[in-house]
Order: structure tokens, then C-alpha cells, then sequence
């Protein structure tokens, strides 16, 4: 009878990993939600666009009230995510990832939202970072799924880590000599076993755009899909696309140290449409449409056939992203801020293409611009500019950028407005020691928008400006740190 019990549990946990690992190989195109923006879309208007366009899965780099209230009996699966600062507490606390899990998986799970993983951390390794995040990564992963397991969620709710693509390198450029960075490759190796063990994913982001962006002299149709004349050739395979090279690459990396079979998620990838030469809306169509017509297919790549789970990069534009990589931080998303699409796209999911967000609601259709009769000779120009630069956004201003072909006058008219509509055009942010005037004519030309904010108090009850993201990290931060302290 122990024997035929033993026997039966055997079979169960087999179909169960066979269950999951179907589960997890099921290919599709996810986005990437972002919220780091001055003035964002009410929720539901964002779940009701990605219904409209029929994404069916989601990736978070939080798990807002709001957001996660959206997403209710949807369908969407989501990847809730845990930011980079909250890695500390919960890799030293148990008790901080119980209270995490209960708080933002648990309860939004019993109602209804259809989390499916859990990103703790976002490319917590990257080198710029110089080791902040290699000793409480792990452990946190560890205590989250520890909670998720004490919730009676680890069979349905998988911990994962979105990890860039700098974990792993290869010394030729072959995908066949791909490895683990030498510097976390133990590390890597722990993590990967946590991974396997519990039958989590492994999620990487990948970037062609920054291949291109790094070096002036990679082959630029390399980085698409349409042939390249510059191949790599490695072996019997000759790859004509940056995108299944360095996929091959972590698959290598993982083959050779006996992790083969680990499933994977891509879950990032895209082309910014602004903010540098090689980001414009050509290009970015160019990219995404490729990705999705590559991958539609289900022959994945070289090294791993199959479908192929990825997130596209992603789906909204945000306004207050550090810039520190690049002006095009803020220009990835496939629509502008305002749930506008900037070029259209067959994501094989619906009839047609991607479809504007509704019931949007703007501002008057007001501008702030450099005064007709002020001169620019004005000593007050330049530190007003700066100003508003500073504190808005001028990223869409530059060499080859979408506005990049304004004169003197108009650059400083877009610096202006920028920050006149982040201020919802009071009259006083259109002041600049009176250099600046409010038209109703709109300056936009055939390729530079000038943009009119959307109404952020009239169907959000939050608003994500880079002091109120703070205090609320800090908020929940000090939260968790009381929660710590009763436990002596």
C-alpha cells in the first residue's frame, strides 16, 4: 500500500511538472507597463488598450493597488514585480516576504488577478550597479518563494529574477562559447539551481538597440531580421540576427553548465522611437514588427526550437525614467503617454492593428513658447532653458531626434512647454522671467509634437512623479522595517 501511494505522488508530481513546464513553454507576445511618468493613464484606460490589442500577458516592476484592481478577472497573466531597494529586507526577513507576498500577491490572487510570476529585482547585476544587489538577490528569491509556498501559491505563482543580458558573454562572439560572467558565475549557478529546483524561468533582456547604441561600427542589419551581410557563423548554424545569436549565447551558457532544459523568458525587448539617431519610428516598426514575425512562427531559435515567451518594451512611453543610459530611456513604449500608437503593428492577436486608448481626457489646447519679441541674446535664455530641461523633458531635443530640426526659437519654445504642460499649465510655470507666452496656436511641426498633458484627476487616484514615488518606496520601506522589528 506505501509502495502504491508512493507510486501515485510519483505520478501526480510528474504531471504537475509536465503541466507547468507546457505552461511555461507556451509562447506570445506580453508588454512590459511601466509608470515612472508625470501624468498617467488611469489604469482601467491601459488593461481596456492591451484587452483591445489582445495582449495576454503582462510584466510589472511593482504591484500597485490601482494597477493590480485593473487587472481583476481579466485573464492577463501577470509578472508582479519588487524593485531593486526592497531586495535587502526581504532577503533578511521571512516574516517581510510574508507580509509582501500577502500583500501583493495573495490578496490580489483571491481576487482575481492571474499573477503567474513574481520578478524579484530588475537587472539587479548590471555592472553600473558595482555589486549593490549580489549578496541579498538570491536570499530574497529564497524567502519569496518560501512565502509563496507557505500561502499555497508556489505551484501556481513562480519567482524569477529579469536579468540583462551582460550575465552571460561569449569571448568569440560565437553563441558556442558562451558562459556566465566570470565575476558572478557562482552566483549565476545558485541562482539557476534555486530556479530549477522550483521549476521557475529563467528571464532575460534583450536589447539589439544598445549592440547599436554601444558601437558606432555593429552592423546595423544585423540588429533586425530581414539578412545581414555580416553573418556570425558558428559551427553548422549561421546566424543573421543579434537577437537569436545572444539568445543562443545564455542557451550555451546554460547547456554547459547543466541547466539545458531551463525555460525562458524574454522579458524585454523593444526599439525606442526618440532620443538618438537610431531611435526613430522607422526603425522601432521595423524592429518590433520583425521580433513578432519571427517568433510568430514558433520555430524559435537555432538552439532552443520552440515558441518563445517575450515581453515587448514597452507598451507607454514615461517621462520621468533616468536618463543616465540615454535620452531614449523615456521613448520606449509603442504608444506615446497618451495612449496614441506611434506606428501601427500586427501583434496576430486581433483583426487589425493597435488601437488608441479611450476616453482620453487632455488639457486645454494651450502651449507655452518663447515670446515673440524676446530676444535671444537675453543672458536669462540659457539658465531658463536648463531649468526647464532639468525639470521636464527635452530628450526629444538632439542631434537626429524628432525634433532635432527645430531652430533656436523652437528649441526653446519646446523647452518651455515641456515644463508648462508637466506643470498642467499653470500660468505661473510659463513665466521665465517673462521670456516665455501662452498661444492657443499649436507649434507642432511634421515631425516635433508639441505635446498637451492629459488630466491626471479625473479617473486616477495616484500619480507617480518621481517625490511621490519616493515617499511611497520609502513609506512601504519603513512598513516592512517595523514589520522586521517585531520579531524581537
Amino acid at each position: 500500500m506505501v509502495c502504491g501511494a508512493m507510486r501515485g505522488l510519483w505520478v501526480i508530481k510528474v504531471f504537475v511538472l509536465y503541466w507547468f513546464m507546457l505552461m511555461v513553454s507556451v509562447g506570445g507576445i506580453g508588454a512590459n507597463w511601466g509608470t515612472q511618468t508625470s501624468h498617467p493613464l488611469p489604469s482601467d484606460t491601459v488593461v481596456q488598450l492591451l484587452k483591445d490589442d489582445g495582449f495576454q500577458k503582462l510584466k510589472l516592476f511593482d504591484a500597485e493597488e490601482e494597477t493590480m484592481n485593473a487587472l481583476r478577472k481579466t485573464g492577463i497573466e501577470v509578472m508582479v514585480g519588487i524593485p531593486n531597494d526592497m531586495l535587502q529586507i526581504l532577503a533578511t526577513s521571512t516574516r517581510a516576504a510574508q507580509a509582501w507576498v500577502s500583500q501583493n500577491v495573495s490578496n490580489h490572487f483571491n481576487d482575481g488577478v492571474n499573477i503567474r510570476y513574481v520578478a524579484v529585482g530588475n537587472e539587479p547585476f548590471l555592472r553600473t550597479y558595482n555589486g549593490s544587489f549580489l549578496q541579498n538577490t538570491l536570499p530574497a528569491m529564497q524567502n519569496i518563494q518560501g512565502a509563496l509556498a507557505q500561502a499555497g501559491l508556489s505551484s501556481r505563482v513562480k519567482v524569477t529574477v529579469p536579468l540583462n543580458a551582460d550575465v552571460y558573454q561569449s569571448s568569440s562572439g560565437r553563441p558556442s562559447d558562451g558562459d556566465f560572467r566570470a565575476d558572478i558565475r557562482d552566483l549565476m549557478l545558485s541562482i539557476i539551481k534555486f530556479q530549477s529546483d522550483n521549476g521557475s524561468p529563467f528571464t532575460v533582456n534583450i536589447y539589439p538597440f544598445i549592440s547599436l547604441y554601444n558601437d558606432p561600427n555593429f552592423p546595423v542589419d544585423y540588429a533586425f531580421f530581414d539578412g545581414t551581410s555580416s553573418p556570425v557563423v558558428d559551427g553548422s548554424i549561421t546566424y543573421t540576427n543579434v537577437f537569436d545569436a545572444n539568445h543562443d549565447t545564455l542557451i550555451w551558457a546554460l547547456r554547459k553548465n547543466g541547466f539545458g532544459n531551463l525555460p525562458i523568458i524574454v522579458g524585454e525587448i523593444g526599439w525606442p522611437t526618440d532620443g538618438d539617431m537610431n531611435a526613430n519610428l522607422q526603425f522601432a516598426q521595423k524592429f518590433n514588427q520583425g521580433f513578432i514575425t519571427h517568433i510568430s512562427t514558433g520555430q524559435g531559435t537555432p538552439m532552443r526550437p520552440g515558441p518563445i515567451d517575450a515581453y515587448l518594451f514597452s507598451l507607454i512611453d514615461e517621462d520621468e525614467k533616468s536618463i543616465q543610459p540615454g535620452n531614449f530611456e523615456r521613448h520606449w513604449g509603442i504608444y506615446t503617454f497618451d495612449g496614441l500608437p506611434k506606428y501601427q503593428m500586427n501583434l496576430g492577436v486581433t483583426n487589425g492593428g493597435l488601437v488608441r486608448a479611450r476616453n482620453v481626457k487632455y488639457l486645454d489646447k494651450k502651449w507655452c513658447v518663447f515670446r515673440p519679441t524676446a530676444s535671444l541674446a537675453d543672458a536669462n535664455v540659457a539658465p531658463s532653458v536648463s531649468y526647464a530641461c532639468a525639470n521636464a523633458d527635452c530628450t526629444s531635443l538632439g542631434y537626429k531626434t524628432s525634433c532635432g530640426g527645430l531652430d533656436a526659437r523652437g528649441n526653446i519654445s519646446y523647452a518651455f512647454n515641456s515644463y508648462y504642460q508637466k506643470n498642467d499649465q499653470d500660468d505661473v510655470a510659463c513665466g521665465f522671467n517673462n521670456l516665455a507666452t501662452i498661444t492657443d496656436k499649436d507649434p507642432t511641426t511634421s515631425t516635433c509634437r508639441f505635446e498637451i498633458m492629459i488630466e491626471t484627476d479625473s479617473g486616477s487616484s495616484w500619480r507617480t512623479d518621481s517625490i511621490q514615488s519616493r515617499f511611497a518606496l520609502v513609506f512601504h520601506l519603513l512598513y516592512l522595517y517595523c514589520l522586521f522589528l517585531t520579531m524581537f
